[in-house]
């Protein structure tokens, strides 16, 4: 009995032995294993990805999860930063300007980062009114007869004062754009009314004024040309039927002062329109040029043109 009590006990030691070797080597494997960090990785389209990985670099970790950034997308943390267990690293567009220095750092241009932000400088945009003159028009009148001609100003004219409204965009100070958004009249032009008195000798029975003489040989004069729309605003009414009956066109449809009959043809710097419209803003040397909207009546503004009858 004493001889097995031995050999039971011999077998105990040996199993404690190899118990104890077996723990002391798993702790030495546990204390050379690198640790494991629990990482989420968030891609751009939303799509949420949780993995196991030993690695704490962001670039490592994509590329053990074969996830490549395309040319607009970055990560977040950078790809050169260190993150631990429990960290997110989000996939993100790159803004447009990112995008366009990492253009110009891969074409190797040598330049600093502060001379590329300078040439993404933010634009403001102010809204700013400007007054402009607005010339006025000479008016001849017919006076009584006499044995002599003679021209008398029997009112000055005054130049008036219309506001322009204009939205301009500037960037570094610079202005870059302007755009007008409305014209406001301030002050009405006064015309320069001059009378002139007709010879009543049979020499001199056929002389007229100079805008009829104009009328009658085709001489050019210049006129200050507005532009119109068949708006309520613009005419009071918006069926575009002009005082001829005719359909309002343009390109060719014309408002003029009663010394040009309806039909005249009129070469207006250089095209051809035709007088099919009265108004009663529209005298002297006015011409009211038809377009199709409001906003290419105000963009015309007022503009200062060679005028001609069509033969």
């Amino acid at each position: 009995m004493k001889i097995e009590e031995k050999a039971s006990i011999s077998i105990m030691k040996i199993i404690c032995v190899s118990i104890i070797l077996v723990l002391i080597s798993g702790i030495g494997v546990m204390a050379v294993s690198p640790s494991l960090n629990d990482v989420k990785i968030v891609l751009q389209n939303g799509y949420e990805l949780s993995t196991i990985t030993s690695k704490t670099k962001v670039s490592e970790i994509l590329e053990e999860k074969n996830i490549v950034l395309t040319e607009d997308e970055k990560a977040i943390p950078e790809l050169d930063e260190e993150i631990a267990s429990g960290d997110t690293i989000k996939i993100v567009k790159k803004t447009e300007q990112e995008v366009q220095i990492a253009k110009i750092s891969d074409e190797g241009t040598k330049t600093s980062l502060e001379d590329l932000l300078d040439n993404y400088t933010q634009i403001t945009e102010k809204i700013v009114k400007e007054e402009v003159s607005i010339p006025f028009e000479t008016i001849t009148r017919e006076s009584g007869s006499g044995t002599e001609s003679s021209n008398r100003v029997i009112q000055e004219g005054q130049d008036g004062i219309k506001e322009m409204t204009y939205k301009v965009k500037y960037q570094k100070d610079v202005e870059i754009e302007k755009t007008l958004l409305s014209e406001e009249i301030i002050k009405e032009p006064v015309d320069k009314i001059v009378q002139i008195n007709k010879i009543t000798s049979r020499s001199a029975s056929t002389i007229r004024t100079a805008a009829e003489t104009a009328e009658q040989t085709g001489e050019t004069i210049t006129c200050k040309v507005t532009a119109y729309c068949p708006c309520s605003k613009c005419c009071g009414k918006s069926n575009g039927i002009t005082a001829s009956g005719t359909v309002a066109t343009a390109g060719r449809t014309v408002a003029a002062s009663s010394k040009y009959p309806l039909g005249t043809k009129l070469n207006i710097g250089g095209h051809i329109y035709v007088v099919e419209d009265r108004g009663g803003a529209v005298t002297g040397n006015k011409i009211d040029m038809f377009v199709n909207s409001h906003s290419e009546a105000l963009a015309w503004g007022v503009r200062y043109l060679p005028v001609s009858v069509v033969e």
